[in-house]
Parts: C-alpha cells; sequence; structure tokens
C-alpha cells in the first residue's frame, strides 16, 4: 500500500511539473503585432481591408513575413489604435506605410497619446519596426514624429526607382557585417526613402552617404527602420525577383533580430 502511495505521488507531481512547463512555454510564445489603425486601406472591389497586412495572400499582403514569424514560434495579432492595453499584449509591434488622404479619406494619423504609448512600450523592452515607404505614398509628418522620438527621420524622396521588370536598379549589393545581411550578398529595395539620423541611433544601410536602413537601442527595447515596405509578399520571394536576390533570407534575419530583441510578454 505503502508503494503504491508513493507511486500515485509521484505520478501527480510528474502531471503536475508537466502542466507547468507546458504552460510557461506557451505563455512564453512571443506576440508580434501588425499595425492596421494608421495603415487602414480598404479594397475597392471587396470592400475589406488589405495592403500591409497578415491576412492579405495577394501581392500587397504580408502574410509570407507572417508564415516566418509562426515558423520561429511567434504569435500573429493585428493592431487598432496602439493604446497602453494593446501594447501590453505584444513583444513586437510593427508599423508600415501610414496612410496618406489619397488613401484614406480620414486617415489615422499617428498623434501624441500613441507616441507617448509606442515610446514607453519601447523603453519597457518592446521591439518596434517602422517600415515606411518613398514620397508620395507615406505620411510623414506624424511618422517623423514618433521615430525622431528615436533619433531617426524619413525624408520625403523616392530612391531607387525601378523602371518595369529593371530590376538590377533596385539591387543593393554592398552590405556591411550585420546581422540583418547574414548570409545574404543581394536585395531588392524598389522606392525608398532614406532616412536621418541622429543621437544614439546608427545606419545599418549607407549607400552614396544616405541612410536606406537603421536602428536604436531605447531603454530596454530596440527600434528597426526602414523607408520602404520591403519584404511584403510581392518582393519577398521569387514569383517575380530573379533568384539572384536573398530578400527572404533578410526577412528570416529582421524575423530574428526584432525576436530576439523583444522582451518576452
Amino acid at each position: 500500500m505503502k508503494n503504491s502511495k508513493t507511486s500515485m505521488r509521484s505520478l501527480i507531481i510528474m502531471v503536475t511539473l508537466l502542466f507547468c512547463y507546458a504552460f510557461q512555454n506557451s505563455s512564453a510564445q512571443p506576440v508580434v503585432g501588425l499595425d492596421n489603425w494608421f495603415n487602414r486601406e480598404t479594397n475597392a472591389k471587396t470592400g475589406k481591408p488589405f495592403h500591409y497586412l497578415w491576412s492579405d495572400t495577394e501581392n500587397s499582403g504580408y502574410s509570407r513575413w507572417g508564415d516566418i514569424f509562426k515558423a520561429k514560434g511567434a504569435v500573429l495579432a493585428t493592431i487598432d489604435k496602439p493604446s497602453p492595453a494593446a501594447l501590453s499584449k505584444v513583444s513586437v509591434y510593427i508599423i508600415v506605410d501610414p496612410d496618406t488622404t489619397t488613401e484614406s479619406k480620414s486617415p489615422n494619423y499617428i498623434m501624441p497619446d500613441d507616441i507617448k504609448a509606442i515610446t514607453k512600450w519601447v523603453k519597457k523592452g518592446g521591439a518596434l519596426a517602422i517600415l515606411a515607404n518613398d514620397a508620395p505614398n507615406c505620411e510623414f509628418t506624424h511618422l517623423n514624429q514618433l521615430a525622431g522620438k528615436f533619433g531617426m527621420t524619413f525624408n520625403h524622396v523616392t530612391l531607387h526607382p525601378v523602371t518595369g521588370t529593371n530590376f538590377e536598379m533596385g539591387a543593393s549589393v554592398n552590405l556591411p557585417a550585420h546581422p540583418l545581411f547574414s548570409g545574404v550578398t543581394k536585395i531588392y529595395l524598389k522606392e525608398i526613402s532614406d532616412i536621418n539620423i541622429s543621437g544614439t541611433a546608427k545606419a545599418i544601410l549607407t549607400e552614396n552617404g544616405k541612410v536606406l536602413i537603421a536602428e536604436n537601442r531605447v531603454g530596454k527595447g530596440y527600434v528597426f527602420a526602414i523607408g520602404d515596405p520591403w519584404i511584403y509578399n510581392e518582393y519577398i520571394d521569387h514569383d517575380r525577383l530573379p533568384e539572384s536576390f536573398q530578400n527572404r533570407k533578410a526577412a528570416e534575419n529582421l524575423t530574428d533580430i526584432l525576436l530576439g530583441n523583444a522582451k518576452k510578454k
């Protein structure tokens, strides 16, 4: 009888430990939030949200980048207005191409309360990625009020113009030794704005004296910035791009950087 009780007690302890382990692992999964407030375009034909969203599987979407995050153990989320409560649930927050008045009749601009919430969240350990766009396809005024808090502002310009399928016009090959470019020798950047950096912000990629990609560590958090939506479905793989471009590998590296710099929730 004594051995039976001992065995039962051991079984209970084992089951309890396994449950705790499973709970800790599930709760430790990083949550990656993608903005759908500042970028809130609607497809004129379907009436549904589209353009740089996890759910958009067309060329205009981020579904393939979302698959990379999921393959690395992350959970995807879509964020409306970035309230402190909403941000508290995510480890990574991605803002892409805030709407102009040509893209939305009533754009949701990045306002002071948004900037306050996002800045505080980053300082506490959040990883923020800002993927802007070129002129005139991005609302820079309010975006720069946010990015400026991290020593980075975008210029209202268009670099790397590409004519038709002359993809080499968008090629960047002189890539520095940075984790973003580990195993990468060539990326595609089409119609991109450059970035002014100040304070502790650092350039990741510079061409002809212009900063195309930058980063900063702020408090316990991390901020990544590029003046292009860059790795959306159309240009992450080789559906259109020649095999020589390695945007997918760069996207995998960026995913690792964001998850590695994010404080687990």
